[in-house]
């Protein structure tokens, strides 16, 4: 059984799901760091979707600013009985200079561009009309661009009042400017991540409603290592019900704010989840287990 006690006096704590400007934050990478430091957290993870330009500039501000850095991924997938039902896969200590893993990223950021025209031209169909400069000026090669742009496009020009508006009006699923996106599916995911030496987590179950053990016991077979518990979306009975799983099933488990810098109200998440570093200290054994040979990264950071 797994402790989930946190002690509330000299703990470290860490937050391992957090966006930059390189896909949908507001926080550039180093400014995510500085936050970190600011409230007080040990180790963090940039899991940006799709893309890993914004590790590097992360793990040389983590070194100034005394805060570990996981590198890490978040990659959608849809299960093929489930359709439009988005699972989203984290992948944690990943060699994100391999080649062959950019250039599949790459591939999935092409769509996301071609996507982003559509939900460009879908928009404007029903009246809503954006600077095409200002959405469609990010370089596919060197950031992911999602809804959330859009989102933040219509609530900057106010056209709606926050976030939740624009997906509720137009970006949701089934409404006038959705379009979905190119998705991998699970297993193939988790085979990415993988064989670029990390460990692949589930992120968020509770947002998807995935706790039917036997499509966890398929991910489990597939490779999947570990259950995203802690999130801001997960109410304690939540956090409770899936820790259950994850000891019954043997999944690690893991957490994190899934800040997206103030993109809501002005919240930033970050730091607001107590999650303990002993979290940290079990997905780097997870790690090293999968990744004998290559587990050297805890090694660059000092």
């Amino acid at each position: 059984m797994q402790d989930l006690t946190p002690k509330m006096h000299n703990m470290d704590y860490i937050d391992l799901h957090i966006h930059t400007t390189y896909s949908d934050g507001t926080f550039t990478p180093q400014e995510a760091v500085k936050y970190a430091k600011k409230v007080g957290l040990k180790a963090i993870s940039i899991t940006d979707h799709d893309i890993t330009g914004g590790i590097p500039l992360a793990l040389e501000e983590g070194r100034k600013q005394g805060v570990e850095i996981v590198p890490g991924i978040e990659l959608s997938t849809e299960l093929e009985s489930y359709k439009d039902r988005e699972m989203h896969i984290l992948g944690y200590f990943i060699n994100w200079e391999d080649t062959k893993f950019e250039e599949t990223l790459q591939i999935l950021r092409n769509a996301r561009f071609k996507r982003a025209a559509t939900i460009y031209e879908k928009l404007a169909k029903n009246g809503v009309y954006l600077d095409k400069k200002e959405i469609l000026n990010k370089d596919s090669r060197e950031s992911s661009i999602g809804r959330l742009h859009f989102a933040q496009a219509m609530v900057r020009e106010g056209i709606v009042k926050n976030v939740g508006i624009a997906f509720y009006k137009f970006l949701g699923y089934g409404k006038p400017a959705y379009v979905p996106k190119l998705r991998l599916r699970p297993h193939e995911a988790i085979q990415m991540i993988l064989r670029v030496g990390g460990v692949p987590v589930l992120a968020h179950p509770y947002i998807g409603k995935f706790n039917n053990k036997n499509i966890l016991r398929n991910l489990k077979n597939s490779g999947l290592q570990g259950i995203e518990i802690w999130h801001t979306k997960h109410s304690q009975s939540i956090v409770k019900s899936y820790t259950d799983l994850a000891n019954e099933l043997g999944f690690i488990i893991t957490g994190g704010s899934d800040c997206h810098g103030e993109i809501v109200d002005g919240t930033i998440l970050m730091g607001n989840l107590k999650i303990p570093y002993r979290v940290l200290a079990k997905l780097k054994e997870c790690k090293a287990k999968l990744d004998p040979i290559r587990d050297t990264f805890f090694d660059k950071q000092a």
